[in-house]
């Protein structure tokens, strides 16, 4: 069997690709348009509760503020104004690291838990419904083709600075 080759460099690859990016693109933008208007209201954030969801997924529901960045899309400024709005809400704590004193730990406490299992209830109900219209195969190979891209993603820049 021949070896798999990544990239063709042939226009009617790039065509493909770029196609099929385009189509990718515009579905995660729509259907994102569509659950931040359906997004529960309370009080939290879709961003809010993105932090909340990365961090109710980690062990010990904790992460230095510099891998939590790997989960978001916001500039390392935006991440902190919004970890000490969620601190200030008392959703989650920040603590210096035991292992580097530069690196600061969030941590999500018991009252962020709360408030991610109740807008994750609504929140994964409209999730559901926007993907509904997949079958449940295309939803298996939906899952594994962006894993797929995204283990071939190169690696995320190191935080423009030095410290958390």
């Amino acid at each position: 069997m021949a070896a798999r080759r990544r990239y063709l460099g042939f226009v009617s690859d790039r065509s493909d690709a770029v196609n099929a990016w385009e189509a990718l693109y515009r579905a995660q933008v729509a259907v994102l348009r569509q659950l931040r208007a359906e997004f529960p209201d309370g009080g939290t954030s879709i961003t809010e509760y993105d932090v909340l969801f990365n961090l109710s997924r980690q062990p010990g529901h904790a992460l230095r503020i510099r891998d939590l960045n790997k989960h978001l899309l916001l500039t390392q400024p935006s991440v902190s104004r919004l970890l000490d709005r969620l601190v200030a809400r008392g959703f989650v704590s920040k603590s210096g690291d035991p292992d580097d004193a530069r690196g600061t730990v969030v941590t999500l406490t018991d009252a962020g838990l709360g408030e991610f299992r109740r807008v994750g209830a609504r929140h994964s109900h409209s999730i559901a419904e926007k993907m509904s219209v997949l079958t449940p195969d295309e939803l298996h190979q939906l899952a594994q083709l962006t894993d797929k891209l995204r283990a071939g993603a190169p690696p995320m820049p190191p935080p423009t600075s030095g410290h958390e």
